[in-house]
């Protein structure tokens, strides 16, 4: 007979029954949608979710089990931990299944077995930083076998050869989820870093956003060394770091931070709260534009030109429904006139892009203070859209790549954003252009080296007018063959 499990979480962490189960998932979904907006990315390949009761964090967690569903995975690898300790290493529970209120779902043991981790009976590791994933699983995908792995403290080298070992057996249709909490701050969890005042809600949220931005880095040494510097309480940080480890292999995978809340905010007890955060993480390809939606965005950026040329004031925002879905992204617009930059201005916040392209198209014709206002010049003038991928911290200069990264500096209280195309046509090394940014910033050449700085890289999908009318005229005839 197959060897099951039932989830000793039923009916203490989430209900027991299936009806009161579904509506509850049902809800985050929906809440989910709400908070973070009905479009989500093709191409998720990991993410990181939250375990603690879904009444807490199941609305955050249904941001990245939206963005599974989207995926259609073939398999899926859990990355968990127990909280109690367990086996040294990694280990899998010696089971078929795990059941529900909402089923039994299979444990993939033929893709376990391929693995030299270690085997051992559901009680050695029963966590609810898996078993929580299980219900939200049934409701994104279905059907999809899930490969559970107990992750204990790793050394570096042990970290290396179980990713090789993961990624030697790992299919394309594979999605990994690490599963983890960030900050549990207060007393009962022996936290107190700040007092719990007024500022705390701040302060609780810049240490996450400190932690999670170290994982976008996608190197798992950046993110622990962050984790040893802030002291933070992220429990699942092994989980993390492991999956950092398999993504660190992959080119061109970046980090999207989906949703993020805390129990404080929740709760209205800030002295006792513990950090959600829903982390994507999709190849680059994922943020492009299509022809028609980077036209929907020209026409929205040159009415709004036209019509504070015309009428000497600022146009009311448009309707957000005249661009397709919901696309939220850091954006820059530049105006020119031939090779004379006019003004450029631009929100790394992730807006919706119907609302933030002609606002700064306004802005960029108003408001940049280097030029004379361009809305008072005669004659053409060129808009070009940069819509921005999301960020990337880096440590090193050689992790910089001239022409095809912007970069952003921040240090202390000096900040400065470049976008790639500043490089063009000056035959700038990755160090000249470090030390512009630095120069932008107001610091002298180098500091960008400080380890007190924090330098991201981003990519930058651009275009105008004339480089659609390009790729247009470049496009093969319907009958010419494409070579």
């Amino acid at each position: 007979m197959p060897a099951v499990h039932a989830s000793p979480y039923s009916g203490h962490w989430y209900p027991a029954g299936a009806s009161e189960l579904e509506r509850l998932l049902e809800s985050a979904f929906e809440e989910s949608a709400v908070r973070t907006g009905t479009h989500v990315h093709a191409g998720l390949q990991a993410c990181v979710v939250p375990h603690a009761g879904p009444m807490y964090s199941g609305v955050v967690a249904a941001a990245a089990y939206r963005a599974l569903a989207r995926a259609r995975p073939e398999r899926i690898v859990l990355l968990g931990f127990s909280h109690r300790g367990g086996p040294r290493g990694i280990a899998w529970p010696d089971e078929d299944a795990i059941a529900t209120p909402l089923g039994a779902v299979s444990i993939d043991r033929e893709f376990l077995e391929q693995l030299s981790f270690c085997r051992v009976p559901e009680a050695a590791v029963c966590d609810h930083s898996v078993e929580i994933q299980l219900p939200f699983l049934q409701r994104a995908v279905p059907g999809v076998p899930v490969a559970p792995l107990y992750v204990s403290p790793l050394s570096t080298g042990e970290r290396k050869a179980a990713a090789e070992a993961l990624l030697a057996v790992m299919t394309p249709g594979t999605v990994l989820i690490a599963s983890s909490d960030f900050t549990h701050y207060g007393r009962e969890f022996g936290y107190l870093p700040f007092p719990a005042d007024d500022h705390a809600p701040d302060r609780i949220r810049e240490l996450d956003l400190e932690c999670i931005h170290a994982a976008g880095s996608l190197d798992p040494e950046v993110f622990l060394e962050t984790i040893r510097h802030t002291r933070a309480t992220v429990c699942g940080y092994e989980p993390i770091a492991l999956l950092l480890e398999i993504l660190h292999r992959r080119a061109g995978v970046w980090q999207e931070m989906l949703d993020y809340q805390a129990s404080g905010e929740i709760t209205g007890d800030w002295r006792h709260s513990v950090s959600y955060a829903a982390l994507g993480y999709v190849p680059g390809a994922t943020f492009q534009l299509d022809v028609q939606e980077q036209e929907a965005l020209l026409q929205s950026a040159e009415a709004a030109l036209e019509q504070l040329r015309i009428t000497g004031r600022r146009p009311a925002p448009p309707d957000s429904d005249s661009f397709p879905g919901e696309t939220r992204r850091g954006v820059f617009v530049s105006l020119h006139r031939g090779e004379r930059l006019l003004g450029c201005v631009g929100n790394c916040a992730s807006r919706p892009l119907a609302l933030a392209v002609p606002e700064l198209t306004l802005a960029a014709a108003l408001d940049d203070p280097r030029f004379r206002p361009a809305a008072r010049l005669e004659g053409e003038i060129e808009i070009e859209i940069s819509v921005l991928s999301p960020m990337r911290q880096i440590k090193r200069e050689q992790d910089f790549q001239v022409g095809r990264h912007g970069g952003q500096l921040s240090f202390r209280d000096h900040r400065a954003l470049l976008l790639p195309q500043v490089a063009k046509n000056r035959g700038w090394t990755s160090r000249d252009f470090l030390d512009a940014l630095a120069h932008k910033a107001g610091l002298k050449a180098g500091e960008w080296r400080n380890p007190e700085a924090r330098l991201w890289v981003f990519e930058a999908q651009v275009f105008s007018r004339r480089s659609l009318a390009e790729d247009d005229r470049l496009a093969p005839a319907p009958d010419e063959p494409e070579s």
